[in-house]
């Protein structure tokens, strides 16, 4: 009677990586933060030129019911 052993082979292998952390990450947080102020600026402006043309503040929520309801 024969048996069957399985054997299993580990390979360790070395290797250093020099890999610039940090640098690439901080410039894609400093974009995405730009663009996430540029936006935010822009909607603000949105928002209070609406205000403007609208004749003020309450006016301005009224209309946007109105936009929103369809009335």
């Amino acid at each position: 009677m024969k048996e069957h052993v399985k054997t299993r082979s580990v390979e360790e292998t070395n290797s250093d990586v020099n890999v610039s952390e940090g640098a690439e990450g901080k410039t894609v947080i400093y974009a995405v933060g730009v663009m996430g102020a540029l936006i935010g600026l822009w909607g603000l402006a949105c928002i209070v030129g609406g205000i403007i043309h609208s004749g003020g503040p309450l006016a301005f929520v009224g209309n946007w019911f109105k936009a929103v309801t369809g009335m």
